[in-house]
């Protein structure tokens, strides 16, 4: 079993770089986002409403996940592996975090208009206003925060449990994708629906933040990174997502602002193009450094 649960890692990680993601129209993940896209409307009692939706569908995509493994180790046990890692491809996303941002680096300079196209892919604001190294704020504010939900959880979640059943393992890295989806949909103040994701993905992202802010310290060799970001960690509405990016805006030396919202660093620059990709650059090798460490985990 634990060969196999690396095994699944391995495989997660090759498809994530070969494949990076399947089309929209055969992604999963899509699929879930079209089953939850109902739901975001008025409700008579949306407090209750969103906490059933939060489990329901959560568990649900758990229960999916569990079920197309289990009947991969039934029908062949060589195929648990390939049926895993299949699983935990799908639920985790690195490629295509570092393919856009750095498509929002390099086009910040000398074609923002470009750059602001792109930049909802990976940062729910508005770009209409924001300058060159505004963009660049936030494609590097984005590839640190998206490091910890869209890598770092559902593997954390999967290496937890490989060792007790990669069925389980496969069930748990797609229940956090599901919580994190959820969160990204419903899970803000105008809408009462979303306080049950909201903050049940508090909680479940409260340590892959903060182990994301581990790895982006090892990956950019700045171990006085993570100090120096506790002073502004906090600043942003999320409770987790400052450590990565506060970690990330410490080890690269710049601010990362959201206008109206958190300054990171204020005392600094913006980040100019050749910071902006290095701190892509570092995310990158973060997310190498997860999936080598959750194949670790996944061993015993």
């Amino acid at each position: 079993m634990p060969l196999t649960a690396t095994a699944a890692v391995v495989a997660a990680a090759a498809l994530d770089r070969t494949v990076g993601e399947p089309p929209t129209r055969l992604h999963p993940v899509a699929w879930f986002g079209r089953l939850v896209a109902p739901i975001d409307r008025e409700w008579p009692a949306p407090r209750a409403v969103g906490l059933a939706v939060a489990v329901a569908l959560s568990l649900l995509a758990a229960g999916v996940a569990w079920g197309l493994v289990r009947a991969a180790a039934l029908a062949h046990p060589a195929a648990t592996a390939l049926a895993a890692g299949a699983v935990l491809f799908l639920t985790t996303s690195l490629r295509m975090l570092l393919t856009e941002a750095r498509g929002v680096v390099r086009a910040s300079d000398g074609d923002p208009a470009t750059a602001r196209e792109r930049l909802p892919a990976l940062a729910g604001r508005d770009p209409a206003d924001l300058s060159p190294g505004h963009l660049r704020s936030a494609a590097v504010e984005s590839a640190a925060e998206n490091l910890a939900d869209g890598l770092v959880a559902p593997l954390a979640a999967f290496a937890a449990l490989a060792a007790v059943s990669l069925p389980l393992a496969a069930a748990a890295a797609a229940w956090v994708k599901a919580v994190n989806t959820l969160d990204s949909m419903l899970g803000y103040r105008s809408k009462p629906v979303g306080w049950a994701s909201a903050r049940l993905d508090d909680l479940v992202m409260w340590l892959p933040a903060r182990a994301s802010a581990a790895l982006i310290t090892v990956a950019a060799a700045a171990p006085d990174a993570p100090l120096t970001a506790r002073r502004w960690a906090r600043a942003p509405p999320s409770p987790n997502s400052g450590w990565p990016m506060g970690t990330l805006a410490a080890a690269l030396g710049v601010r990362l602002e959201k206008p109206g919202a958190y300054d990171l660093n204020a005392m600094a620059t913006l980040p100019d193009a050749a910071a902006a990709e290095r701190g892509v650059a570092v995310v990158g090798r973060a997310g190498l450094l997860a999936y080598g460490v959750a194949g670790v985990v996944a061993w015993p």
